[in-house]
């Protein structure tokens, strides 16, 4: 009975218009500011009170997405929604910008390794992740369509999934496609990982990963992360001595690829593969 009392007495009286003892309002933080947030600051609705200009931006924008699909939408745009799994009530299209600003493109926000996206402001551990996960389905996509294919009938697609894969790397990586006896990639396998410039590769394990793959022929592929393919006179030795090594065990070696942000440099074509 003591408690009714007390909620009684906390009541007020009947027909006495009330309102809230402390008014809920927005701070001007710095995400609100207009150099930082696309516009930001606050807009006042249909009711007349003010909300942050994004109020249902993400609704908006998947719906636009599902309608319309994506070839009308902005890189930033599409950015945007993958950012929205990672960080939740806040704008993030100044974020999807500064990544698009500091990395070229989607592609390169894609590919961006952590420490040089975590000094982007705003940038986290779980917009990493979200990172990630879009890169794992964009090669997996990629590579679904080469596995177990004639892939020298088919070098177009073939290079298409090495440049998803490569391209916009920041250090450089060695691939090796081992192929059977019809020409039929049966897998595909990064043999080292390199700086900036350099990658060792050791012709000895190429050999021995052929042999157990029971592989008759092999495409080496590599990636200068400068964007330019053109092959450097260190890549001319390493493929010579790959080449050697295979040709005594009577494996067949199609091509060496270099890999650029926009071109490749294919080393039969160079007159390097005889």
């Amino acid at each position: 009975m003591q408690g009714l009392d007390d909620l009684d007495a906390r009541l007020p009286p009947p027909g006495i218009e009330t309102r809230p003892a402390a008014e809920p309002r927005y701070r001007q933080t710095g995400r609100l500011k207009p150099e930082v947030a696309a516009g930001g600051g606050l807009v006042e609705g249909d009711d007349g009170k003010l909300r942050p200009h994004y109020w249902g931006h993400r609704e908006r924008l998947r719906q636009r997405f599902l309608s319309g699909g994506h070839e009308a939408m902005p890189e930033y745009e599409l950015l945007e929604m993958l950012l929205f799994n990672a960080i939740g009530r806040i704008d993030v299209k100044p974020l999807a910008k500064r990544l698009l600003a500091t990395f070229g493109d989607l592609n390169g926000v894609i590919a961006a390794p952590e420490p040089r996206l975590m000094e982007v402001e705003g940038a986290t551990h779980k917009v990493y992740y979200q990172l990630r996960l879009a890169e794992a389905f964009a090669h997996r996509m990629a590579r679904a369509k080469v596995m177990q294919r004639q892939v020298l009938s088919s070098w177009d697609t073939l290079m298409d999934y090495c440049k998803t894969v490569m391209a916009h790397r920041d250090t450089e990586q060695f691939r090796v496609l081992f192929l059977d006896r019809k020409n039929n990639l049966i897998a595909d396998e990064a043999q080292a990982e390199g700086t900036v410039d350099h990658v060792p590769v050791y012709p000895r394990e190429i050999v021995k990963r052929a042999l157990e793959l029971n592989a008759s022929a092999l495409i080496l592929v590599h990636n200068h992360p400068s964007g330019d393919p053109s092959p450097s006179n260190e890549d001319i030795v390493m493929t010579d001595r790959i080449f050697e090594a295979c040709r005594a065990v009577g494996i067949t070696i199609h091509d060496h690829v270099v890999i650029g942000k926009e071109e490749d440099a294919s080393f039969r074509q160079l007159g390097f593969l005889e």
